[in-house]
């Protein structure tokens, strides 16, 4: 098949839905298949880019985003007519202004013979997302019929597709190759403490703020037990290092800036304990099932929906991550007890097999075959 994933943001960007792209795309490419990335302003040469529009640079849910302006509605079709692909495969939500115009040339180019299947990635950090999505959703009804099908990320963004959107999506996770991960060797410890590592932006859904809390919450002889890495760059790093030094916590936790995509795997498998307390606006986890799969000790999270879903239900791997004395009494029974981290990475060893790209990919081209 000849297959286009469509994007309103660039492609060019490390974030969880460009994740997800490429990396369905190699799979799908290892399976024979033709790959297109159809998308806003970008310069990568690597794989089939096709940039249709143009950025301008908005902060939504809790993220930095690149939305397009206005595109030709004339030049997609003229671009559709050559093209001629199979499947289009959608991000969604997705903008009237590029994606959805995508979708109505191309069913206006080809008719019926074009699959057009949308992927539902957000699940809203509070009441503006949320309505702003709903908002969204009434606008695109129309564009929302010429879809074949529908699927989403995780049972709560499928729930909240259907609220906002009137979307019957299947749940089909976002994945990882493992076979990337797998056999990561982290840098060797500082003095035998064991090592607590977080990877992420530092905004203030991600959660580092509250895991420097919960760190100064516990008790000075677990604290003489562990150091922390903090991974990452954002707008709170002058906050996050003045809460260290206010907590008199500088020998504890020391901030490495930001860590290659190339280097994240070793990043990941030189933790004991990989922290990730987001505390909402998470529709999946993709850097949980990142660490999982590079061999971290013991993948930890905050207690939101979507993190939920890759985590399962032990409660020993989450916490509302806003409750500090919780957050410090579960650090602290992870960090004393050998036994139980043993016992929670060989679970996570093996759950992370069903998030491999192996296994979702039969999933999605069962969804363009249906």
């Amino acid at each position: 098949m000849k297959i286009a994933f469509v994007l309103d943001d660039s492609i060019d960007r490390p974030d969880g839905v460009q994740q997800y792209a490429l990396t369905l795309g190699a799979y799908l490419e290892r399976e024979g298949h033709e790959v297109h990335y159809v998308c806003s302003e970008a310069t990568r040469t690597d794989v089939r880019v096709h940039s249709l529009a143009r950025n301008l640079g908005v902060t939504f849910n809790g993220n930095d985003l690149r939305v397009p302006t206005p595109t030709s509605r004339a030049a997609l079709r003229v671009f559709l007519d050559q093209q001629r692909f199979d499947v289009i495969h959608v991000q969604i939500p997705h903008s009237p202004l590029f994606a959805s115009r995508v979708v109505d040339e191309a069913r206006a180019v080809q008719g019926r013979s074009v699959r057009i299947v949308g992927t539902f990635h957000i699940l809203p950090d509070g009441a503006v997302s949320e309505y702003g999505t709903r908002a969204l959703g009434w606008l695109q009804r129309n564009n929302l019929r010429k879809f074949d099908a529908f699927c989403a990320v995780s049972e709560p963004a499928a729930q909240f597709a259907h609220r906002s959107f009137g979307i019957d999506a299947s749940v089909i996770p976002c994945s990882i190759d493992t076979s990337i991960f797998a056999g990561a060797e982290g840098a060797p410890r500082v003095d035998g403490r064991l090592r607590l590592a977080f990877l992420g932006r530092l905004v203030e859904r991600k959660g580092a703020a509250e895991l420097v809390d919960a760190v100064a919450a516990l008790s000075p002889e677990v604290r003489s037990r562990i150091e922390v890495r903090i991974g990452g760059k954002g707008p709170m790093l002058e906050q996050l290092q003045a809460s260290v030094t206010q907590a008199g916590l500088e020998d504890v936790v020391h901030f490495d800036g930001f860590v290659a995509e190339e280097d994240k795997a070793a990043y990941y498998a030189s933790a004991d304990i990989a922290v990730f307390p987001a505390t909402g606006g998470e529709s999946f986890g993709i850097v949980l099932i990142e660490a999982m799969a590079s061999g971290a000790g013991v993948v930890f999270g905050g207690a939101n929906p979507g993190y939920l879903t890759v985590l399962g239900v032990r409660p020993e791997v989450s916490v509302n991550a806003t409750h500090t004395d919780e957050f410090a009494a579960a650090l602290t029974r992870l960090i004393e007890d050998d036994a139980l981290r043993a016992e929670l990475h060989e679970l996570q060893a093996e759950r992370v097999k069903r998030f491999d790209v192996a296994t979702v990919g039969a999933q999605v081209l069962d969804l363009y075959a249906s």
